[in-house]
């Protein structure tokens, strides 16, 4: 099903998506809460969810959040699943989202800073685990690869090159050109766990290193091969984030 709703509705230091990604995003999320979950959320934010989608990048720079720097990517084992055994001791993308719902699925019971900080942490990781480059697989690391004749991390080419080479658009003419699903096609998209999801990331990005190996050299091609593949990762995010919230607050 997950499948057959993507073709109906969509023919080091890790910094995630950039703006223009989380952005896009938040406001494909914050164009499906609920009611009731979007005055909840914004009674704590004081602003919309896209506010805030990139303040972890913002902030993790900061003595009070360095502890966060490196939640922003999680690794996969042989098989492609996250499991504990490749858990970052200081976590990652996956278990700190985990943790985040955890205390927000009580979040009457929190005080208002702890709900904003684990808020937002949940506006941004969701986009991340998303990201294909913020999936670590064994015997992968960060390389350099050209475009048009001009060295580029391969990790900052998936963060924003692709997406914001490929489309001038503003946040939210991503939600409008992408967020078309009918409600079927949703709630499929946005069905499992955050480690359910990252599995299938991890699954269907692996190929991003076949199309640009260490060291090469890419055009237009690579780039147009690239971008549906981006696409996908984006709406998909967009959906399970607004599931997340409208659970936890609608």
């Amino acid at each position: 099903m997950l499948g057959i709703a993507l073709s109906v509705c969509v023919s080091q230091t890790a910094m995630g998506w950039g703006r223009v990604g989380h952005d896009a995003i938040a406001y494909i999320a914050a164009c499906n809460l609920t009611k009731k979950a979007e005055k909840r959320i914004e009674k704590y934010l004081g602003h919309s969810i896209v506010y805030d989608a990139s303040w972890m990048d913002d902030y993790r720079a900061t003595p009070a959040y360095k502890h966060t720097s490196q939640w922003h990517t999680a690794a996969v084992n042989e098989d492609f699943y996250y499991t504990d055994a490749v858990r970052k001791p200081g976590g990652d993308a996956v278990s700190a989202l985990e943790d985040a719902i955890k205390l927000l699925q009580n979040y009457k019971q929190l005080d208002d800073s702890t709900l904003v900080v684990n808020l937002k942490y949940v506006i941004h990781l969701v986009g991340d685990m998303h990201c294909p480059t913020h999936v670590r697989y064994p015997g992968i690391s960060n390389y350099n690869i050209k475009i048009n004749n001009k060295e580029h991390s391969y990790h900052s080419v998936w963060d924003s090159y692709i997406i914001e080479s490929n489309r001038k658009w503003y946040y939210t003419e991503w939600q409008q050109q992408l967020d078309r699903c009918s409600r079927k096609e949703k709630k499929a998209l946005a069905a499992g766990t955050p480690r359910d999801w990252f599995h299938e990331t991890a699954v269907d990005c692996r190929v991003i290193y076949d199309w640009a190996p260490k060291g090469s050299s890419q055009g237009r091609d690579f780039l147009n091969q690239a971008e549906p593949l981006a696409e996908k990762q984006i709406l998909k995010a967009g959906y399970r984030l607004a599931r997340l919230l409208n659970d936890l607050f609608g």
